[in-house]
């Protein structure tokens, strides 16, 4: 009987044991866990700022080379470490890390006037030599706009933004994201649930 017992209480001592040890070590690996960096944070933990919009180019006043930067603020009571290794736990107030936006390369060509240009003098060639294409110009110069079918052609191509400087840049369009822009599902992008049957 004593033998017994005695085996019943080491038995639930090892079991004890066995459960501080589960608790300890799930503590352990919770407390220890690293916080994430700002930059990894899920869409809805934070916020990022519209971007200053410069007036003569309509695009963001810090587009370099098809890319530009906005500051972004993590959501209140989001902890993430920043940049320089130091762990912030944020009001919403606060920015937290700057995020990269794409931007268009523009030189000083704007569409407005290139399609003007298309429409009213295009057979003369204007439209070429604006947008940096002197020879084509010419030669539309000397035929009256290939008899008026090239002009045609070029106004369209024009229009539809497919023609464009010859430097490659796109043109200024007026109005901060008015240009014909290709929709793609990102994971940036939203989706929301279908409610038809």
């Amino acid at each position: 009987m004593a033998s017994s017992w005695r085996r019943l209480v080491c038995l639930r001592s090892g079991l004890w044991s066995v459960l501080f040890y589960c608790v300890y070590s799930h503590l352990k690996v919770i407390l220890a866990e690293e916080v994430e960096s700002c930059e990894n944070l899920r869409l809805g933990q934070y916020l990022c700022k519209d971007p200053t919009i410069d007036e003569a180019t309509q695009e963001p006043e810090s587009c370099r080379e098809t890319t530009a930067w906005v500051e972004c603020l993590p959501a209140p009571n989001i902890s993430c470490r920043l940049s320089n290794g130091t762990e912030v736990r944020f009001s919403g107030e606060e920015v937290g890390f700057n995020k990269t936006i794409p931007c268009r390369n523009v030189s000083g060509y704007s569409y407005k006037v290139a399609v003007a240009l298309s429409l009213f003098l295009g057979w003369l060639g204007a439209d070429r030599f604006y947008l940096g294409y002197p020879a084509l110009g010419l030669l539309k110069f000397c035929t009256v706009g290939f008899c008026g079918i090239g002009s045609l052609v070029d106004f369209m191509l024009i229009a539809m933004q497919i023609v464009g400087p010859s430097d490659g840049s796109n043109y200024i369009v007026d109005y901060y994201g008015a240009r014909l822009t290709r929709l793609s599902i990102t994971n940036q992008t939203y989706r929301r649930t279908q409610l038809s049957p």
